[in-house]
């Protein structure tokens, strides 16, 4: 199978909307295709910095604007972000990754410790990744050349939809901070939401938006939304759990090499719900001893693990 780079809308809605079992069968063969189907990543997403964020994302509780029960958090001491990362390393996780509610990295002290983090991090021979919020092209080369493996930027939602969710920013900050991170020389992250209210033309063109970048992300969350009490969209329902596995699934046809990340909304899913996950495309998964996702609940790694046994599944190296 060739990578495409091209594709239109109507294709992707094609392939999303195929009977459900032949999806999940082509899925799973290119899968087998590109990866290993017995492996699967574990990461590590710590805040390092919660809270106070200037932002009005709809979904996220760390917006400043919105009253939540989150504390603001600053930024952690080096040592303490450190030894999560030891930690995570020893329970089976390959790719550790930090994140700050900022609206944008600035030149700073701040900034200068993150450097450091990476620097000692990558040194334990973990993928490092770090989501920031928006980056210049030089920000981006300092990070690369302290170490950093990836950077997530995720788009969210669709260009049309991107209004609906978050006005403080606009869509096209999003891409000029992927090619920023591209230019430098880091792998890209990106991915997007489903359950915000989006119709399933929004989904296809998210997709699209990723599946025609000159290069695929090599990492694509999908998250389902997590409810947070407070925001805008708290009383949201569930994401069904067949549009989580038709989204995996279709990311994968279209993006064959990508990293298909199975990650925010887990805590809602059967053990059962996030094996079909794993059969249509996702081969990573974020997991915590602390049971968290950021700020949100999650599996523990203790739980991740057993559920990898029983599914015959092991972490990825």
């Amino acid at each position: 199978m060739k990578l495409k780079h091209n594709w239109n809308k109507e294709e992707i809605m094609s392939i999303y909307n195929r009977p459900l079992m032949e999806l999940i069968f082509e899925a799973a063969t290119v899968h087998r295709e590109f990866h290993n189907p017995s492996e699967i990543q574990i990461s590590t997403l710590l805040s390092i910095k919660t809270g106070g964020c200037p932002e009005d994302c709809s979904y996220c509780g760390q917006a400043a604007r919105y009253h939540t029960d989150i504390k603001v958090q600053a930024l952690l001491p080096t040592k303490t972000v450190i030894e999560h990362a030891k930690r995570a390393k020893e329970n089976g996780s390959s790719r550790f990754c930090m994140a700050a509610a900022w609206r944008e990295v600035r030149d700073n002290k701040d900034f200068d410790r993150i450097l450091e983090m990476v620097k000692e991090i990558n040194n334990m021979e973990m993928e490092v990744c770090c989501t920031l919020g928006m980056l210049t092209e030089k920000q981006a080369e300092r990070l690369r050349e302290a170490g950093l493996h990836a950077y997530n930027h995720n788009l969210d939602t669709s260009e049309n939809n991107y209004n609906q969710i978050i006005t403080t920013r606009n869509f096209n900050h999003r891409i000029n901070t992927i090619n920023n991170v591209r230019k430098a020389g880091i792998t890209v992250c990106s991915g997007g939401i489903i359950g915000l209210g989006e119709t399933v033309e929004d989904r296809i063109s998210m997709l699209t938006t990723l599946a025609n970048m000159d290069t695929h992300p090599e990492s694509v969350p999908i998250n389902a939304l997590a409810r947070v009490k407070g925001t805008p969209l708290e009383n949201l329902p569930k994401v069904n759990n067949w549009d989580m596995v038709r989204m995996i699934a279709t990311a994968r046809i279209i993006m064959p090499k990508s990293m298909v990340r199975l990650s925010a909304g887990r805590i809602e899913m059967s053990e059962s719900e996030q094996a079909w996950c794993f059969m249509s495309g996702a081969n990573s998964i974020f997991s915590s001893e602390d049971e968290t996702l950021l700020v949100t609940p999650n599996p523990s790694t203790y739980k991740d693990l057993k559920m990898l046994n029983r599914l015959g599944l092991s972490p990825m190296k």
